[in-house]
């Protein structure tokens, strides 16, 4: 059969081509990655603010004497744990990434919730410390 001359033929030079899910899924998890790396820096931002204005508050309340230099409080404690929460956070985020990104492209992926209930758990036990620390300083 003849083409007829008026008919337009597809040029576009991604014509027929389409979107490949594994480009999709690498994305999301890209997406995935960097919101869990913003979660570890707020993190690390909450426990230095924390720390901070505990050693604030402290330097208030000791108008005329002097603060000793290396006293340990429990703001202190809990601005440090939050601090190094925000990193294990990070180092999970990249190791999580890594892990996904090679079951992608095996084709074999397998959702793993350990590092998330991890996570969760110690965020919540921080949450709860600091939470108890504020009622008993009021």
């Amino acid at each position: 059969m003849l083409e007829k001359p008026d008919e337009p033929k597809e040029t576009a030079p991604n014509a027929g081509r389409r979107t490949s899910t594994q480009v999709t899924n690498h994305l999301a998890n890209e997406r995935t990655f960097l919101a869990w790396i913003r979660t570890g820096l707020a993190t690390i931002t909450i426990g230095f603010v924390v720390a901070r204005f505990g050693l604030f508050l402290r330097e208030l309340g000791f108008k005329s004497q002097p603060v000793p230099l290396f006293s340990l409080h429990y703001s202190m404690l809990i601005g440090v744990a939050l601090t190094m929460l925000g990193i294990i956070t990070i180092i999970a985020a990249l190791r999580n990434f890594l892990r996904v990104r090679r079951d992608i492209d095996r084709n074999e992926f397998h959702p793993m919730a350990g590092s998330a209930i991890t996570l969760t758990v110690v965020a919540s036990i921080i949450g709860l410390l600091l939470a108890i620390y504020l009622f008993l300083t009021s």
